[in-house]
């Protein structure tokens, strides 16, 4: 199985040093990683060029124009760009626990995709880290909130995989910034709604749709731990409009959206021929 990590950053390009500083530390890399941009300044650039040339393995930013917050569709983008069997899927403002794409590796299982949980860092604890440029976390520190579900329990794993909380609208809650998916069901199911702009329910949509072409919703509690850095909210603008397509994905059962990844992947067709 190889693996492809997919980060979402926009326009805050000290979070994602940070982030990739976390990635170093890993105990296991992926086989690639991958920057979804979603418009970002030079400044993001810079970043990435220069992770780039310090990576132990393959590094592609792929940027769009900054045209608001259009993450379904640079996150199809990125998926379409991958290369790897199984995507790993964060956000540009995540800290990875050092076993993270080790235990998301170990978790995966074929036909199911994996919610994981985020831990919150509170906002004097962030700016502390980034003014600090460390990237390490420690559970003893002031700032840290639900540090139970910080802990490293694999042999725990079992006992959450498929019965807690997956009932009800439960089935459909994920953490986009915290996820993991084979690329080829994601293509099966036309990848992310880009009919969603703005912020809000583009990650339970996408997950409605891999429940309904048979997936299994898997949670790895206690293991692949991210560490959420604070920021001001997204404008919920569009939350209303959003609410509507993923409630009508829900009550008809669709396993398929019409404005999704496909639109991109004859550019990549000859990586997965």
């Amino acid at each position: 199985m190889t693996t492809s990590l997919i980060i979402a950053t926009y326009n805050r390009p000290d979070a994602l040093a940070l982030v990739l500083m976390s990635l170093d530390a890993q105990t296991v890399m992926p086989h690639e990683i991958i920057i979804a941009d979603d418009g970002s300044d030079d400044r993001t650039g810079a970043v990435v060029k220069q992770y780039q040339q310090q990576s132990r393995v393959p590094v592609k930013h792929v940027w769009h124009p900054d045209e608001g917050f259009r993450l379904s569709a640079i996150r199809n983008k990125a998926i379409a760009a991958a290369t790897a069997d199984y995507i790993i899927q964060i956000d540009g403002d995540v800290l990875m626990h050092r076993y993270f794409i080790e235990d998301h590796i170990r978790f995966a299982k074929p036909n199911s995709f994996v919610r994981a949980s985020r831990i919150y860092l509170n906002e004097k604890l962030t700016n502390q880290k980034l003014l600090q440029r460390n990237a390490k976390i420690s559970l003893m520190q002031e700032g840290v909130s639900n540090k139970t579900s910080a802990l490293h329990v694999p042999w725990l794993w079992p006992v959450f995989a498929t019965g807690y909380k997956n009932k009800g609208m439960e089935r459909f809650e994920i953490h986009g910034c915290n996820m993991a998916f084979w690329r080829k069901d994601a293509v099966k199911v036309n990848g992310y709604n880009e009919d969603f702009v703005g912020w809000g329910y583009e990650d339970k949509e996408f997950v409605a749709r891999l429940l309904a072409a048979g997936c299994e919703k898997r949670f790895i509690k206690l293991g692949a731990i991210v560490y959420h850095l604070h920021h001001a909210e997204n404008s919920r603008q569009r939350e209303p409009e959003n609410a509507v397509i993923l409630k009508e994905t829900i009550s008809l059962g669709q396993s398929y959206c019409a404005n999704g990844i496909h639109q991109y992947l004859h550019h990549h067709a000859s990586t997965h021929a």
